[in-house]
């Protein structure tokens, strides 16, 4: 039985380029492909900080998973859904209210404690490395 995903791209700066998101778009289509994924929509937004949330078309994905129409979100890896370790706690609980998993396709994650921790930990790995680049 396939299951239904939406792909999450994004990067952060204007002096990025839309290559980030063709390698991240990538890697997510061949996860799918590997695991028998169907990807029914993609959401880009491009020079948006992870910072926060102020991103229209992460906004719209969290709007559509209301809907019920995906039961799965790829991103390439947990830095690019958020960079804000409360944030990101949030959106992930609203997904997965909507029967969403959040999975990121370079790191690999279960359903075990380990991998929470190890998710949690990353997250806050995420939020202070922009705090500190700001910094910077």
């Amino acid at each position: 039985m396939s299951q239904f995903a939406v792909a999450y791209a994004r990067y952060s700066s204007d002096n990025q380029r839309d290559e980030s998101i063709d390698a991240q778009l990538r890697a997510i289509h061949e996860y799918a492909d590997k695991n028998g994924i169907i990807i029914i929509r993609e959401y880009i937004d491009r020079a948006k900080s992870g910072t926060n949330d102020d991103r229209e078309n992460f906004q719209r994905m969290l709007y559509d998973s209301k809907f019920q129409e995906f039961s799965m979100l790829l991103v390439h890896k947990l830095d690019r859904f958020a960079r804000n370790r409360h944030q990101s706690a949030i959106h992930r609980n609203e997904l997965k209210q909507n029967g969403v998993r959040v999975i990121s396709v370079l790191e690999a994650f279960d359903d075990s404690p380990e991998s929470d921790l190890l998710e949690g930990f990353l997250e806050t790995l995420n939020d202070y490395y922009s705090k500190n680049l700001s910094r910077e």
